[in-house]
């Protein structure tokens, strides 16, 4: 049985991967007068005299909401709500498994921003962080910033932020590696769509000053045409010389290449022409750029993809576990740059500079070690920046995340 009848059969079996399961029990009327009629009065006139209680009263305090209109999923395109949920529910999945969140996969059936910003807002009642997923691009910026706005509970787009904290975590390491400076390295991203401008604007605030962005027209720059609103801002803070050309162009004797583009675009002949002791991070899914073999051969001291198959796997399911757990932990109104900048340190820094190695520069998606050291320092970020509703002590959440998620 090869990958898809395997995948098909399990997703067939089980009708789905997701299944609703109580807490408490309901065995007797006592259990029932409890948990339903009346008892279950109380909770409720509590609730009504502070809004915040449902954060302890009900599910709400533990309950992400997963949300896509199913117009930019994996790389399989517009393939509409129906058929994103699978991806819904498998992102479900992972926010149990890596940080015991519940979460809930809500596909909506309208492409029109307008639309899906009205009907998220109506549900922020019912959970403590909303996870947008596998929305085209640029709406998602307008979708992710009105809401940001207009909402009091974290909102993340895991497309765009999931993956630069990813990345800048790996970063972070194989510049430890190689003895190279994020200040001074040259990097190259190659793709400047929602994933690409992410990681662009997440380095440039961890420290970056010499980058370029590369999409399908070249490189950008100030006064390019026909850039999107991120892309400009990206414009005026990178690429300062202004330099022109393509991708070929661009890599020759760069320290790093980051790709979320497409497959096969980093040839033997661009990792050769950059720098020594050279970073690649191939990203694009299920084909990334270029191999991590071809990568190795061609030259690169340090190569990483998205793949779970190869060393140095860069993927957001390190991150926003551990991002999420940390922010409703402390009951966060927002996951702010600085939030995203700590989760990233606190990957990273769980590999000790004498353990690293080139095909060791970032942590495996199964260290348990992960998601609480994540929750911790975005929950410790929260309270210092004034985003947080309550006090916790970062560590009691990192001992907590990390008797939750125990496996």
């Amino acid at each position: 049985m090869d990958l898809r009848e395997e995948s098909l059969k399990l997703h067939k079996d089980y009708q789905g991967k997701l299944a609703v399961v109580s807490k408490v029990p309901v065995n007797n009327r006592h259990d029932l007068s409890i948990a339903y009629t009346p008892g279950v009065a109380e909770p409720c006139k509590e609730i009504k005299e502070n809004k915040d209680l449902s954060f302890e009263y009900t599910c709400r305090g533990n309950m992400v909401a997963i949300i896509t209109d199913g117009t930019r999923v994996l790389g399989l395109g517009d393939i509409g709500p129906e058929a994103a949920m699978p991806v819904m529910e498998g992102k479900a999945v992972l926010f149990k498994v890596f940080g015991d969140v519940d979460a809930v996969p809500i596909c909506l059936d309208t492409k029109d921003p307008a639309k899906f910003i009205e009907t998220v807002k109506l549900l922020q009642p019912n959970f403590a962080g909303i996870n947008l997923e596998d929305i085209s691009s640029p709406k998602c910026y307008d979708i992710e910033d009105t809401l940001k706005r207009e909402m009091d509970i974290p909102v993340f787009h895991d497309d765009q932020h999931g993956t630069a904290i990813a990345v800048l975590s790996a970063l972070i390491g194989a510049l430890r590696f190689v003895k190279k400076d994020i200040k001074t390295a040259k990097i190259v991203v190659n793709g400047a769509g929602a994933a690409g401008s992410a990681i662009g604007r997440l380095l440039v605030n961890a420290g970056a000053e010499n980058l370029i962005m590369v999409d399908r027209f070249g490189a950008l720059y100030d006064g390019m045409a026909d850039l999107n609103r991120v892309q400009q801002l990206l414009a005026e803070s990178t690429n300062k010389q202004k330099v022109k050309g393509g991708l070929a162009d661009m890599a020759k004797d760069a320290d790093v290449l980051i790709g979320v583009s497409a497959p096969n675009v980093f040839t033997k002949d661009i990792i050769s022409s950059m720098n020594q002791n050279s970073i690649v991070f191939a990203l694009a899914n299920p084909v990334p750029e270029v191999s991590y073999n071809e990568a190795k051969a061609a030259g690169a001291a340090v190569a990483g993809t998205g793949r779970s198959d190869a060393p140095n796997q860069v993927n957001n399911v390190t991150v926003f576990p551990g991002v999420f757990r940390g922010a409703i932990d402390v009951r966060a109104t927002q996951i702010t740059e600085d939030m995203k900048i700590a989760a990233a340190y606190a990957i990273a820094n769980l590999i000790e500079p004498e353990d690293l190695k080139e095909d060791y520069v970032v942590p495996d998606a199964f260290d348990p070690r992960v998601a609480p050291a994540v929750a911790a320092a975005v929950a410790s970020v929260a309270m210092k920046t004034g985003v947080a509703r309550i006090k916790v002590d970062p560590e009691t959440v990192r001992a907590n995340a990390a008797a939750r998620i125990k496996r």
